[in-house]
């Protein structure tokens, strides 16, 4: 086993120390294996970083043979007593279980139940199509921030790498493996940010402003629409903006800016119990029973789901899910639903106000 131990430049970030924990209690760790399965294939290298009260250290343990497994694993988990914290990369899914399967193989009794696990991969994954990631490896996230890596490949193109390297230890081989693993080690902290966007995703959202507007179009029709901005307790570093009928959306520091088109017209409320009503054809409206017995019978009919409704005149805001009634409709298979627009009464409300930002979110990650 060859031991790897050196100072690493690592960018600070009060995320580490304000809401994830004590720097010393903090280890950062990457597995390289030869395959998916603890059970069948070798792992052959661990590296961590974490804080030694000067700086931060990246340490690594390399099998330069087959045999050295064990010894990685017997390094590594005397190494880890150390620490209360544990972050990676997908390592609910990959790392974690893959190192306890290799425990189980070699009959080993180690495990990380007095570990805190904090899986950055797993807390962003839910917010792919928001952050409109190409896909949720770690390079794509570091792109995504502008951090920049020398490494060029990837754990799946570096098996063979290590295979060739137990046959010939060729320094040039040992310096790629090395590397890959360091770019991961170092490219773990930088990437941390993005832990910004699920807490504010998921945060509650203060209204700071609403206001109505128009526009004029080319055929010189009017278009209102509602500008709102909510503020979040957390900042994101990268700004966001998504486009998607019948809003804008920009997401900028702690803030997030909508303008949402408003619907002016007859809407439709439509009534849930509709086999207690009917339906009037010439009136195009509908009308509960104990009110239609005293209509001729040649003027109404038994409503169905689609024609039990009432008609509304008005201005009225889309909305995402059934957050405010009565709620109206184009008709009964409309996407969304819409509510009476009133500037006075309708953002009276907190909560429902933080509850709208969070459903303008589900409906653009179920769109994009």
């Amino acid at each position: 086993m060859i031991t790897i131990k050196h100072p690493i430049d690592f960018p600070r970030h009060p995320i580490l120390r304000d809401r994830i924990g004590p720097l010393k209690d903090i280890l950062f760790f990457d597995i390289e294996t030869t395959g998916f399965s603890g059970e069948t294939s070798q792992l052959y290298l661990i590296g961590c970083t974490y804080f030694d009260g000067f700086g931060w250290k990246l340490i690594q343990w390399f099998a330069d043979t087959r045999q050295a497994e064990k010894e990685l694993l017997d390094s590594f988990f005397e190494f880890l007593k150390r620490f209360k914290i544990l972050i990676h990369f997908n390592g609910d899914r990959f790392d974690i279980p893959y190192l306890l399967k290799c425990c189980e193989r070699l009959g080993l009794d180690y495990n990380f139940n007095d570990l805190a696990s904090i899986d950055i991969f797993k807390k962003i994954k839910p917010y792919r199509k928001l952050l409109k990631l190409e896909n949720m490896k770690q390079k794509s996230i570091e792109q995504f921030l502008g951090v920049h890596r020398e490494d060029k490949y990837n754990g799946g193109q570096l098996i063979e790498v290590y295979r060739d390297y137990l046959h010939t230890h060729e320094k040039s081989l040992f310096d790629l493996l090395i590397l890959h693993n360091t770019d991961d080690l170092r490219g773990m902290p930088s990437i941390l940010p993005i832990l910004n966007y699920a807490d504010l995703f998921e945060s509650d959202f203060t209204l700071c402003s609403h206001k109505l507007y128009s526009y004029t179009d080319e055929a010189g029709y009017s278009h209102p629409f509602v500008n709102l901005l909510w503020e979040s307790p957390y900042s994101i570093p990268i700004p966001l903006e998504y486009t998607l009928n019948p809003l804008n959306l920009e997401l900028h520091d702690s803030y997030l800016a909508c303008n949402l088109n408003l619907y002016e017209g007859t809407l439709k409320y439509f009534y849930p119990d509709y086999q207690n009503y009917y339906y009037l054809p010439l009136e195009d409206t509908a009308i509960h029973k104990s009110i239609g017995e005293y209509v001729d019978r040649s003027a109404r009919k038994k409503a169905t789901a689609k024609n039990c409704y009432c008609k509304k005149e008005g201005l009225f805001l889309p909305q995402f899910s059934s957050l405010w009634e009565p709620s109206f409709k184009e008709d009964h298979k409309s996407s969304f639903s819409y509510i009476l627009y009133d500037d006075e009464t309708l953002w009276a409300d907190r909560e429902k106000n933080s509850h709208y930002a969070h459903d303008i979110f589900t409906y653009l990650t179920g769109q994009l």
